[in-house]
């Protein structure tokens, strides 16, 4: 069993973010390609005014092997690093694992699949670790995806050959998971429906068993006697490289945008200057997260779950597993010439500006990586008291 690695430091490490010498990263994390024509990422956090930094994020060009594809991710950590650390690291190879083994499924599906992977995973590591780990963290991410018409990429030979399989976890691990049962979020103020996009809201578990890693159990696999995934299955290398030629699609092909969030951590899309909400802010402020987690048993008080955290879904929190749930929600939006860019970030950001007014800071800055640092330095030259990550990806039409 390969033990996951942690930083030294408290505060958390998303891995450096480099420059690969030619066209091709290999799909090696958080590495830019200066020839990418379909979108260029910034990145750029501050830990504020908080003693330590408890984000962390990633990205992966031509991801899953296929030009012009991406995946963006920004993990938002609380009560310590270490479930924010992991997921940067580890969160896009369970995503390839799911595209693997559940190549019928839809991406929403698999998204969802996906984050209750994760949340198992940093369940099991929370119990492994004897309490010196007991983290949880809210997550948003986003795959571009190039695809046809039907939602098929029929320019493969093979769905997802080209990536390592010592990235991806084992199909026993993969299976493991079964779906939750879940109660439907209705829509809200918060919900942004836009053209061309459908907004589906995966559901949440409640479960009542008397132990409360056997009610996390539960809730994440639909029973509590199946096993959790074998550790066996964790990565053991650092850079996971993909050595094969990138598979490029025909350009008629469309560009799909997928994302999928737990909790605060939020997604917009700019498209033709005006904001559009990607994602879902799980509050406890919020009327129908609060009614889900009174009806599982819990309360809310003073926007927090049982008086103590302020977000209703998250990827790890095991001891609160029964009611701070990884169930995401998900948004599928199919991009046009009018969609210019999306900003992924954490609620450091969100709590200072809301949606529009981040879209109009940035529109004109061309730069992806400089559009990033603006947010940044607008959350802290506001005042900020949390750590702020964001990404901005800068999309160019046209063939990738």
């Amino acid at each position: 069993m390969a033990t996951p690695r942690f930083s030294d430091s408290p505060d958390a490490r998303s891995k450096s973010i480099t420059t690969a010498d030619g066209l091709d990263t290999f799909g090696i994390l958080n590495q830019h390609s200066v020839g990418n024509t379909a979108f260029q990422v910034g990145v750029s956090d501050d830990k504020g005014t908080r003693r330590y930094m408890e984000d962390a994020h990633s990205f992966v060009v031509d991801f899953a092997g296929v030009r012009g594809q991406g995946f963006f991710a920004v993990f938002d950590g609380h009560a310590g690093k270490h479930a924010a650390e992991w997921c940067g690291e580890h969160f896009h190879e369970y995503l390839l694992g799911s595209l693997r083994t559940s190549s019928s499924s839809t991406i929403p599906d698999i998204l969802n699949e996906t984050f209750h992977h994760v949340d198992r995973r940093i369940s099991l590591l929370c119990e492994e670790s004897d309490g010196k780990i007991h983290s949880g963290c809210t997550a948003v991410t986003a795959f571009l995806r190039i695809e046809d018409a039907d939602g098929d990429q029929s320019f493969l030979t093979s769905p997802i050959t080209s990536q390592p399989s010592a990235a991806i976890p084992s199909p026993e691990d993969t299976k493991s998971v079964t779906s939750v049962q879940e109660s439907r979020v209705s829509d809200s103020e918060e919900d942004a429906s836009g053209p061309d996009k459908t907004n589906k809201k995966p559901k949440s578990a409640s479960a009542s068993p008397t132990n409360r890693f056997t009610r996390a159990l539960k809730n994440l696999g639909g029973g509590g006697n199946s096993p959790p995934p074998s550790p066996a299955s964790l990565p053991a290398t650092e850079n996971n490289i993909n050595t094969s030629a990138v598979v490029y699609p025909p350009p008629s092909f469309r560009r799909m945008l997928y994302t999928a969030n737990a909790g605060d951590a939020r997604g917009v899309l700019c498209r033709a200057g005006k904001a559009v909400r990607l994602t879902y802010d799980h509050k406890g402020s919020d009327k129908q997260e609060a009614k889900r987690i009174t009806d599982a048993g819990g309360f809310v008080m003073s926007g927090r779950v049982n008086g103590v955290l302020a977000v209703t879904r998250s990827l790890g929190d095991s001891s609160m597993k029964e009611f701070v749930v990884g169930s995401p929600y998900t948004t599928e939006t199919q991009l046009t010439d009018d969609d210019e860019f999306m900003i992924l970030a954490c609620d450091g950001l969100w709590d200072i500006t809301g949606d529009q007014g981040a879209i109009d800071l940035i529109r004109n800055i061309k730069d992806a990586q400089e559009a990033s640092r603006t947010l940044v330095q607008h959350a802290l030259s506001k005042q900020t008291y949390d750590n702020v990550t964001v990404i901005v990806v800068r999309f160019n039409h046209g063939a990738p």
